[in-house]
């Protein structure tokens, strides 16, 4: 496995490549890898000949009382597991490397970026829709990998990705969940062990919301009393927000009915903040192309 720090070396391996005719997937993160991230870099290592994974802590996609500070670091355990996901180059830069002195050029995609998460962390997306745009303009892969988990940013990055016209082809991939549903992320370290119990009833409100759907469920107010209901039974659940919404523009939905609906939350377990989502699919609706259901 090959590692970089600098733009230019990596430009001059990826131009290489490219010469030998090969293909080359991209699977952007922040380090702290879990098993999530190496189900993507497996992903692409079956769709493409090479697999380049950056590992950047993007300090522009963090409000001033986040947690980028704490956020957890181990680059040495992050190659390891890297290498052994068979990614084959890794790109590590320091922040001057994407961030020079003097750098003022930021991407912002305003509409679906300032709702849900967006309402929350105001200056959220465009610190992930500035990175990702430099780091697909840095990498230019033929495909590049997002888990379904983080949903709302993997329509940003869609967008951008045709108003920019770039040429990466973004693929989604369903959210990786452990065995009791709780979605695979880098903040799950900081839960206690109870909070870490409590935070299963995310899962739960994703799969009862789908039972109901697929019942026949066509009220999306009842069915959000129902969710709010559940989370309230939880006493370590603080909510941020559970909503039904469309899964193309975020905006609310009237009806369940005949479409299919995101239902999106974020909900703090203590000091830890989570996000899950599911697409709630009615019985005879087919999902489109390059999207998946609750995920495995």
């Amino acid at each position: 496995m090959r590692t970089f720090q600098q733009v230019n070396p990596l430009r001059t391996y990826l131009r290489t490549i490219r010469q030998e005719g090969k293909t080359i997937g991209f699977v952007p993160t922040m380090g702290a890898l879990h098993e999530g991230h190496l189900h993507l870099a497996r992903r692409a290592k079956g769709d493409c000949d090479i697999v380049v994974m950056s590992i950047f802590v993007n300090p522009t996609q963090f409000g001033p009382n986040e947690d980028f500070e704490a956020y957890p670091r181990d680059l040495n355990r992050d190659l390891a597991l890297a290498s052994h996901a068979n990614v084959d180059a890794i790109f590590s830069p320091d922040l001057e490397e994407i961030y020079p002195t003097g750098n003022e050029t930021i991407v912002d995609v305003p509409n679906l970026g300032c709702l849900l998460e967006g309402a929350a962390r105001p200056t959220h997306f465009r610190g992930v829709a500035t990175v990702v745009t430099k780091l697909l303009n840095i990498i230019q892969p033929d495909n590049a990998y997002f888990g379904q988990k983080d949903y709302q940013q993997l329509l940003v990055i869609e967008r951008l990705t045709r108003d920019l016209h770039l040429t990466a082809k973004i693929l989604s991939v369903p959210t990786v969940r452990e065995p009791d549903g709780l979605a695979l992320s880098s903040r799950n370290v900081y839960l206690t062990s109870e909070e870490r119990k409590a935070a299963t009833v995310l899962s739960r409100c994703l799969q009862h919301a789908q039972e109901r759907v697929t019942a026949g469920a066509t009220d999306p107010q009842i069915l959000s009393q129902e969710i709010l209901a559940m989370l309230a039974g939880e006493p370590l659940a603080n909510v941020d927000y559970a909503v039904l919404v469309n899964p193309d523009t975020l905006e609310p939905v009237t009806s369940l009915a005949g479409g299919i609906t995101l239902l999106a939350l974020a909900v703090r377990f203590g000091k830890t903040r989570l996000i899950d989502n599911a697409l709630l699919v009615p019985e005879g609706v087919a999902l489109p192309k390059n999207r998946v259901g609750r995920g495995a």
